[in-house]
Formats: C-alpha cells, structure tokens, sequence
C-alpha cells in the first residue's frame, strides 16, 4: 500500500505569530489583537477547521470525478464549541477540545437531498482529516 508522508515546519516568532512553511508556502497562525495577538493570521483552531472544511471539499471533488457527478461546488460551514478556560490553564469539566464539530454543507449538483446526504456521508468516510479528528491519533512529543 503506497504512503505518503506528510511534513509542516514551523517556527514561533514575536508574541503569538507561527510562520509555517508548507511545500514552499508561507502560513501565517496568530491570535487576535484582544487575545494579545497581532491579527495577522486565523488562530490553530480557525486553521483547524479550515482544514476538515478543505479536505471535505477536495474528496467531495474526488469523488463526484470518480461517480461522474456534475458537481457544480460546495458551500461548508464548520463550527464548534469549547471551553477557553482548558487552554488558559484554569479548571474545567469537560476537555479541552471541541465538544463537537458541525460541518453544514450545501452541496450544489442535481441530485435529491437523499444521494446528496448518502454522497456527504462517502466523502466524510474517505475524509484524512475527519478521521483523524474522529478516531484516536497517536501523537509524539519530543525534543528536536
């Protein structure tokens, strides 16, 4: 089975400013200015969901290619709710994370709302990023 392996660098620079070089790419990662940020770039979260908002987008084109559905595009919306005061170091309840993620897509071919939901639901399947946010990832943390 063919691999891929998938590398972001990034560095911390002043304040909360994260410049990250993605295959030759500049991204910018920041906070807002009254989150003591310099508002140059979405926050990780923000970026977070942008990706699953991306990856949900580009199989959804992968596999109206792959059925031959004339899909004309999708409109997607991703949404959360989470407790700030995990990631301020306070006391919660709950985790950190997101309590759960909504995507609301509108997906533009003619096809009834039944296909359009059952196509959704394929596209979220073959989704890396709604896997990984669905399912537990490992992740290592080590000195560099």
């Amino acid at each position: 089975m063919p691999k891929k392996t998938v590398t972001v660098e990034s560095t911390l620079n002043e304040q909360f400013v994260i410049e990250s070089d993605v295959r030759g790419h500049k991204v910018i990662i920041d906070q807002p200015a009254n989150a003591g940020g310099t508002d140059t770039g979405p926050t990780p979260l923000e970026m977070l969901f942008a990706s699953l908002a991306g990856c949900i987008g580009t199989i959804g084109r992968i596999v109206a290619m792959q059925k031959r559905i004339d899909l004309k595009g999708m409109s997607i919306k991703v949404e959360g709710d989470l407790d700030i005061d995990g990631l301020l170091g306070k006391p919660i309840d709950g985790r950190v994370g997101f309590e759960g993620i909504t995507l609301s897509v509108d997906v533009d071919a003619d096809m009834t709302d039944e296909e359009k939901l059952a196509f959704l639901h394929e596209v979220d399947a073959r989704c890396p990023v709604s896997e990984n946010l669905l399912n537990s990832t490992p992740i290592s943390v080590k000195l560099a």
